[in-house]
């Protein structure tokens, strides 16, 4: 395991660059079109795709697999719920990227995933003590 004192940073850079790659390289336009019907079959993969690409975080904290399962699994409902709740928002009122309420709402849907990643690191910490 990495030094405890960089572990958490180390963990939160791992999250970070996943989550650039999941939700701006590997995000389909078919799974942004459908994010905001709920159970459409493209938000579950967006979010499923989140879950696996967090699975790096694990060599920082080495963890039983029960309680990885566990982390993941929750990843995806916040995840898949963090997508739905922007998109089916911004669909009723009718925002887009032109309109400042769109942004807003883009900007709290990053600060969730982000409230997310250190929720998930915080767990580790404590679960790796």
């Amino acid at each position: 395991m990495i030094d405890p004192t960089l572990a958490p940073i180390a963990a939160s850079a791992v999250l970070q660059v996943k989550h650039v790659v999941c939700d701006y390289f590997l995000q389909t336009t078919n799974q942004i079109r459908n994010k905001g019907l709920y159970g459409h079959p493209a938000g579950l993969a967006h979010a499923g795709i989140h879950a696996l690409g967090s699975i790096p975080v694990f060599l920082i904290y080495p963890t039983r697999l029960p309680v990885a399962l566990l982390i993941l699994a929750l990843e995806f409902v916040a995840h898949y719920h963090i997508d739905w709740l922007k998109n089916d928002i911004g669909s009723r009122f009718g925002w887009e990227p032109k309109d400042k309420q769109y942004w807003w709402a883009m900007g709290l849907d990053q600060l969730a995933h982000q409230a997310t990643y250190l929720a998930m690191i915080l767990a580790l910490v404590l679960v790796n003590r």
